[in-house]
Order: C-alpha cells, then sequence, then structure tokens
C-alpha cells in the first residue's frame, strides 16, 4: 500500500522539479548558503507538488483508463479509493504550505499556491479538456519551482526571479509539445485538444522552434542582466543550442514518435543542464 501511494505523488516529476527549486536557490543565494532554508524549501515545494500531481490524477482518472500510457495508474486502475487519495493530497498540501509559510516566507507560499492553483484549477479541471491554449497555461505552474526556491532567499519577486520564469515557462511548450506528439494517438483518443491533434504535426513543429528560439534569447538574458555567468551563458547556450538542432531535424524525418521521443529527452537533459548551472555558476 505504502509503495502506491508514493506512485500517486509521481517521484520523478517531483525530483526533476526540485533540481529547479536548488538552482533558484543556490542562483539567488550567490555562494552563502542557508542549508538548513534550503532543505525546508525543498521539502515544502515537493509536497505542494505531490499534492498537485495527486489531484491531477482524480481529475484525469477517466481519461487515464483509456490512453495506453495512463491505463496502468493507480486510480485508473481503482486500486485506491478516491476519497482517501483526496484526503492524502490536501494533508500533504497543507503541510508543504505550513513549512513554507511559517519557515520560509510569504512570498514562496504564495507562489507554491498560485503554481498549485493554476495546475490543478486552471490547467487540469477547466482548460485541459477545452483549450488548444492549456499548455501555455500549464506552462506557468510549471516555472514556479525555480522561483520559489530563488524567493525563498531574496524574499521578493524582481527582475531575476522574471528571467527564470521565462526561462523556465518557455522550456515547458516544447517539452510539452513533444509529449503532445508522441503521444498524438492517446490524445486524440480521449479528444484533448494539445496542438498537434487540432492544428497538425507541421504547424507544431514551427511553434516548438518558435519558442525554443525565445527560450535561447531569455537565457541570455539571465546574463546580459548580470545574474548568470558568460561561463553558464556559454555551456546553457551550447546545449539549447543542441535541442534547437534536434528540433529542427524534426522536419526531414520519417518518423514523428521516433523524433518526438528524442526531443522530449534532450529537452530534459536541457533544462537540468541549466539548473546545474544556475546552481554552481
Amino acid at each position: 500500500m505504502l509503495k502506491q501511494y508514493l506512485q500517486l505523488v509521481k517521484p520523478k516529476i517531483i525530483f526533476g522539479n526540485l533540481i529547479s527549486v536548488a538552482g533558484g536557490f543556490l542562483l539567488a543565494s550567490k555562494g552563502n548558503i542557508n542549508y538548513k532554508l534550503l532543505i525546508i524549501s525543498l521539502l515544502g515545494v515537493s509536497l505542494v507538488i505531490a499534492s498537485s500531481c495527486i489531484l491531477n490524477n482524480v481529475i484525469d482518472c477517466d481519461i487515464d483508463q483509456k490512453m495506453d500510457r495512463t491505463k496502468n495508474r493507480i486510480l485508473a486502475k481503482n486500486v485506491i479509493s478516491i476519497k482517501k487519495v483526496v484526503f492524502y493530497s490536501f494533508m500533504l498540501g497543507i503541510k508543504g504550505l505550513f513549512l513554507l509559510y511559517f519557515y520560509v516566507n510569504f512570498i514562496s507560499t504564495l507562489l507554491a499556491m498560485l503554481g498549485a492553483g493554476i495546475y490543478v484549477v486552471v490547467y487540469s479541471l477547466y482548460m485541459k479538456r477545452r483549450s488548444i491554449h492549456s499548455t501555455l497555461i500549464g506552462s506557468i505552474a510549471g516555472a514556479t519551482p525555480p522561483i520559489i526556491g530563488y524567493c525563498a532567499v531574496t524574499n521578493k519577486f524582481d527582475i531575476c526571479a522574471l528571467i527564470l520564469t521565462l526561462i523556465f515557462s518557455l522550456w515547458q511548450v516544447p517539452h510539452s509539445y513533444s509529449i503532445a506528439i508522441l503521444f498524438l494517438k492517446d490524445y486524440k483518443l480521449v479528444n484533448i485538444p494539445v496542438l498537434p491533434a487540432i492544428k497538425g504535426i507541421t504547424t507544431t513543429k514551427h511553434h516548438i522552434i518558435f519558442y525554443i528560439v525565445l527560450f535561447i534569447f531569455s537565457i541570455f538574458m539571465l546574463t546580459i542582466s548580470g545574474y548568470a555567468s558568460y561561463r553558464c551563458l556559454f555551456v546553457s547556450s551550447l546545449v539549447s543550442l543542441i535541442w534547437f538542432i534536434i528540433a529542427l531535424s524534426g522536419y526531414k524525418t520519417d518518423n514523428n514518435e521516433v523524433w518526438a521521443r528524442q526531443l522530449f529527452i534532450f529537452s530534459i537533459f536541457t533544462i537540468t543542464v541549466i539548473s546545474i548551472m544556475i546552481s554552481i555558476d
């Protein structure tokens, strides 16, 4: 039973987000690291993300049962009752917000609530099944973890926080579109209006290129504004350029699924490298 409850919180997603939380935190720390604050921030954010992921699973339970990539999820298989899962989710979320409010600061708590609210209510509950623009809304929620880490140290939302928001939200869009192409049959089966299902794969490729270009530009902004070094810019730009080249290769591919998988995997590598670089900068 414990294993099933752990699967509900999507540990891989939490781990990936915690890397970005640490990146924002260490960037703001500038070498003067408060390790206690870092640990509490990571724990608080992880609990809020876990809570949001569970509620997302509850909302998507009916479509998860029909999609090949999600049909084995705990709730899709009716292993645990919805009431228990919702209670579990709220307990995790409350504990996470409690830690952030009493041991970090108010702005980090507010950002966590905003991110969770956008992801669960605006994206999962409303826009995912109704709008082609749901990915753009979801990208805002996905950008909050590194900002929470940054604001945990600075206790303010400044220009650097805004640039980090741009970097991580712009990254989310092509990352999500690659998933949409990869599992396009599933999305069509359950009538989720993702971009490739409504506008076609070629149009989606145009959007991927556009957002990666904006993403690379936002990385330059972090260095130009004086918040990151040229070493960070060089490494981050290099991996982003490779990601861009992979995206361009999509125009010549004969197998969109293989290409989308490559793009998806390298997108994770790209944002991980960038998070590490701003951490050690």
